[in-house]
């Protein structure tokens, strides 16, 4: 990205956190559907990622109706957006009251155990939300990683926001995050991490919807590693609330080499991801490569922020 693209990309998400938020919500509502619309439209690159990506989640899909699962992917993309540019401004009872997580008696369990808690999210719905609630509803500061974005300055609004919803940030490079991650664990803490696509090519390979991708193996080989519980944890929108699962652990393979127990672990986090896209595919923000067979051939089409398309 050249000097003046980052400077630009930099500005526009400035404007956004300092004029989105100051507005009326149903204006801002209003504005994300049109700028989501705006964009599916057009048809460029992310919006035709997402709709490739959703043919695997939807195989009998027809045609009409991945066109429909795209532009309400888009407008659900664009909710998170907007939510997370006013939710320093949203209260502690305004998220009890628009986040509902079932099962959080696995998060409560985990961490009375005094053993530290791992929790895995894909793309769903808005995971910022899912974290402030976190902070607010269970009381449980958390640690997570960030990947370094450019330009530098949206990185930094980023970590900054994330700070401000009661987040530890890391960054993915650049640090020893997961020797950090550890020990944050080891004393009975909280970590959580997005993990449904590897931003170091050098993930687990796993089966999802039928083909192989690459996950991350941070999540379980910090459960080995430490002996914290591993939580993969399902979002979703309904109307104007956010709910969420929060999924049984996934216990360590008692037999098996250190690589070998981390595939299989990765494997079963995948597979309760399928389970949470499946059922609210629209809900799925991944507008980049993922599957083996697309990154493979994915040459050199980047998006904002060097990410690949």
């Amino acid at each position: 990205m050249s000097a003046a693209k980052e400077r630009l990309v930099g500005s526009l998400y400035g404007l956004g956190w300092a004029t989105v938020k100051k507005l009326p919500e149903p204006v801002s509502v209003a504005l994300g559907r049109k700028i989501a619309d705006t964009a599916w439209k057009r048809r460029g690159k992310s919006v035709l990622r997402l709709e490739s990506n959703l043919a695997r989640v939807v195989p009998d899909a027809s045609p009409e109706h991945l066109l429909a699962l795209s532009r309400a992917g888009m407008r659900s993309y664009m909710r998170y957006w907007m939510e997370s540019f006013r939710l320093p401004a949203w209260s502690k009872q305004r998220i009890g009251t628009d986040v509902q997580i079932k099962d959080v008696h696995h998060l409560e369990d985990g961490l009375a155990a005094g053993r530290g808690v791992v929790v895995a999210l894909p793309h769903l719905a808005n995971w910022d939300l899912a974290g402030a609630w976190a902070t607010t509803q269970v009381g449980v500061p958390f640690t997570t990683v960030a990947e370094r974005l450019k330009p530098e300055t949206l990185y930094d609004r980023f970590v900054a926001y994330r700070e401000g919803l009661g987040m530890e940030v890391l960054p993915h490079t650049g640090g020893s995050a997961f020797g950090t991650l550890a020990r944050r664990l080891r004393s009975g803490g909280l970590v959580c991490l997005v993990a449904d696509r590897d931003l170091s090519s050098s993930g687990v390979e796993v089966k999802f919807f039928g083909e192989s991708a690459r996950m991350p193996a941070g999540p379980a080989m910090l459960a080995q590693h430490t002996g914290a519980a591993l939580l993969p944890v399902t979002l979703w929108y309904d109307g104007t609330i956010m709910r969420g699962r929060i999924h049984p652990p996934v216990a360590v393979p008692e037999i098996g080499t250190r690589a070998e127990k981390t595939s299989g672990m990765t494997q079963a986090v995948a597979d309760v991801f399928a389970t949470g896209i499946a059922e609210h595919p629209e809900d799925w923000h991944m507008l980049q490569r993922l599957w083996l067979a697309d990154l493979s051939e994915e040459g050199s089409d980047k998006g904002p922020g060097g990410e690949r398309e």
